[in-house]
């Protein structure tokens, strides 16, 4: 199976709206985030990737354009990737969320919380391993594929492939235009990097030697 490439969106301005914006329209990046895209761009351009996958959402697109224009690639778009469905949530300002009794099992027990005309974690980490194991298969064991997604859905894939209990997936980091390097193989998987920014330490430049067979 192949190397996985699990890149969060750049940063967007609603974060700082103290508001959710889960699937929300028009949630674009902003300046620094788009900075940050062209940096990812950048620091992966020499990395042989072989395909770049997208959640449908416009700050994900605008994070994964810089790469796929710089390689060569097709913008690939998966409905899989997309962000937690918070349902009711979504545009509801943070702090008045957290005085809900609900907030605690967020925090505390998230695989029994479900959003209002959401879906819950679990069904989250379902899809969103789902849409990795098929875009898995569709790619050579010696490949490379970079994903770019949203915080909480990477966050509860790489949690899946650790073997960690859902309840402990926000322990984990995943800033804005980070990446996490997961390889899949037959025998288990391997967390070679976990939350890391541009520029990336040398040791990405090694994934420059596991070249494609044609």
């Amino acid at each position: 199976m192949p190397l996985l490439l699990l890149i969060r969106h750049g940063e967007n301005e609603y974060v700082k709206t103290g508001k959710l914006a889960g699937r929300l329209p028009e949630v674009h990046l902003n300046e620094r985030g788009q900075k940050q895209a062209v940096e990812l761009a950048e620091a992966l351009g020499n990395v042989p990737i072989k395909a770049i996958y997208s959640s449908p959402m416009e700050r994900a697109r605008e994070t994964a354009a810089p790469l796929a224009e710089k390689l060569g690639l097709e913008l690939q778009i998966h409905a899989g990737l997309l962000e937690t469905q918070i349902g009711d949530w979504a545009g509801q300002e943070l702090k008045a969320l957290r005085k809900l009794p609900e907030w605690k099992v967020v925090q505390g027990a998230p695989s029994r919380f479900r959003f209002p005309n959401g879906e819950s974690f679990a069904e989250c980490q379902l899809r969103i391993v789902g849409a990795l194991e098929a875009l898995s298969q569709a790619h050579k064991a010696e490949e490379i594929i970079a994903v770019v997604s949203h915080a909480d859905p990477i966050k509860l894939a790489t949690a899946y492939y650790l073997g960690m209990p859902l309840d402990h997936f926000q322990r984990l980091g995943c800033d804005t235009a980070s990446l996490t390097v997961l390889m899949l193989g037959e025998k288990g998987v391997q967390l070679t990097k976990l939350n890391q920014r541009a520029p990336f330490n040398l040791s990405i430049s090694g994934m420059g030697s596991r070249k494609s067979k044609k």
